[in-house]
């Protein structure tokens, strides 16, 4: 009897520490999921393809930001929303600042003509990220349609200017437009 439970206590002691092993693994692994999945109890709810998305969406903003600056006479920046609020997807809403007069604000605020600048800020800094990230690969031609009749005359300048900008290192950039302003 001694030796039978002899040989039962140490089959015990050989399967809780595999239970401890396992539980370990356990832990280890929930904790991912829930990282993965924006179960973190206290943190605002993050799925992680949103993470991803606002990991690249920042870099690409960054680029925006300084187009759009250039464009705006240095009045407008373009920056994420840190908190919107919201459960789930939240985190790629935008915000302008106008250092014009210190304000942050929605870019659903923003006129015709400074939509159509921030909606080119971006388009472009897309392609600057693209170019940077993608191992050589180069956007050598690019085409703009863009609603470009929507712009004042100061606003269609500073556009333009940051279009031809873009033509540097032999770059084409073809542009859609019934403006007769860009004809000229």
């Amino acid at each position: 009897r001694i030796e039978s439970n002899t040989h039962a206590l140490k089959n015990i002691q050989a399967k809780v520490g595999d239970l401890d092993a396992l539980e370990k693994r356990y832990t280890w692994l929930k904790a991912l999921s829930n990282t993965a999945n924006g179960n973190i109890s206290g943190k605002e709810k993050v799925m992680l393809e949103t993470y991803i998305q606002t990991t690249y969406f920042d870099r690409i903003l960054r680029r925006a930001a300084a187009r759009l600056m250039q464009m705006s006479g240095g009045q407008y920046e373009l920056r994420r929303q840190v908190s919107s609020g919201k459960q789930g997807q939240s985190g790629l809403d935008l915000d302008v600042v106008d250092h014009y007069n210190g304000s942050l604000r929605s870019v659903k605020t923003l006129s015709g003509g400074e939509s159509f600048q921030a909606s080119l800020a971006l388009a472009l800094g897309l392609s600057d990220e693209i170019q940077c990230t993608s191992g050589g690969v180069q956007l050598d031609t690019m085409f703009v349609d863009e609603g470009f009749g929507s712009l004042d005359e100061e606003s269609l300048n500073q556009a333009m200017k940051a279009l031809l900008s873009l033509t540097d290192g032999n770059r084409i950039v073809g542009i859609i437009s019934h403006a007769s302003e860009l004809k000229s």
